[in-house]
């Protein structure tokens, strides 16, 4: 789950192919769903697009073989203000609709519990 600490990123993404779990968790602390996630599914038959809003982790989880993804942002990306919060965060308890551990990025792996992230203000 992926966030910016600064400059954080609104995001339009649509799936061009494949099907994808997508999920967002808000970390706007004054917000009334601060710490509650949403997750949908995407996939190129629909077409649906989601907007997250700045101020929200973003992740996704691959259900077909393959998956290509669109992203439209608010802003570029800045590596070093970029954060990583653990997929598997039981505070949050996203349920990802698998059976087996996925294949993960190493920084996804090495991700940051909810009580240790940094959150927006």
């Amino acid at each position: 789950m992926h966030y910016q600490i600064q400059n954080p990123q609104g995001k339009l993404v649509r799936v061009l192919s494949g099907s994808v779990f997508d999920v967002a968790v808000d970390l706007r602390k004054k917000s009334k769903t601060f710490c509650q996630w949403f997750g949908f599914e995407l996939n190129s038959k629909s077409s649906t697009q989601i907007w997250i809003p700045p101020g929200f982790a973003h992740g996704f989880l691959v259900l077909s073989e393959t998956a290509e993804i669109l992203y439209k942002t608010t802003d570029y990306w800045y590596p070093e203000h970029e954060r990583t919060l653990l997929w598997s965060d039981t505070d949050i308890d996203i349920k990802w609709p698998t059976f087996s551990a996925p294949i993960l990025a190493q920084k996804d792996s090495e991700g940051t519990s909810f009580i240790n992230a940094e959150v927006y203000d």
